[in-house]
């Protein structure tokens, strides 16, 4: 990207930023911190985030097409209805942590070993995704979506509100808790009580 048309930032920190209402500047940013910005609705075609932090940010319904999240963490962040999908997926590499991801999806996307903490995951799309040894600490799975997904050596043993047809999926060796159960046996109408 350097010495390109597009901007390139390193080391930098955008802090209480709103660029809903102030134009983003278009191209890489290395080693990146965004607190409490806003990028609701915005356009980040083609922009790459390396080794970039996200705090306190808003990129609800925020535009991914060929967006590079290479070693991203996101902190007590509102990402709903994200297409994580569109996203490039050279070096896709992220991480959440206390972030409402509703209504997101991660269609087909390789997400080893990636890091769900204390997120709520509603509705979200996981179908056909990788998520061989993902761990989801704490996570609210009401109506997230898998089917054919790769769910080997997950850990869900602190996940809750999840269902999971274990026919459809791939889960050997999967973790999951003994009150966590049921949310593997839901297509079978059981009553299962404590």
């Amino acid at each position: 990207m350097k010495g390109s048309d597009k901007s390139y930032f390193e080391d930098k920190q955008f802090i209480n930023v709103d660029f809903t209402k102030e134009t983003f500047a278009k191209g890489e940013y290395e080693n990146c911190v965004f607190k409490n910005c806003n990028f609701s609705k915005v356009d980040l075609f083609g922009v790459v985030f390396l080794d970039a932090q996200f705090i306190d940010c808003d990129l609800s319904l925020a535009h991914l097409a060929t967006t590079a999240f290479r070693n991203v963490s996101f902190t007590d962040c509102k990402l709903l209805g994200l297409q994580f999908s569109d996203c490039s997926d050279f070096l896709f590499e992220v991480s959440f942590k206390n972030c409402n991801l509703s209504m997101s999806s991660f269609y087909q996307k390789k997400m080893r070993k990636i890091t769900f903490e204390d997120c709520i995951l509603k509705e979200v799309d996981f179908i056909a995704s990788d998520l061989t040894e993902a761990n989801f600490f704490n996570c609210d799975l009401t109506q997230a979506k898998f089917e054919e997904t790769n769910l080997e050596k997950a850990d869900f043993s602190t996940a809750y509100n999840f269902a999971i047809d274990p026919e459809i999926n791939q889960i050997k060796k999967a973790k999951f808790s003994s009150y966590g159960l049921p949310g593997l046996l839901v297509k079978y109408g059981l009553v299962i009580k404590d």
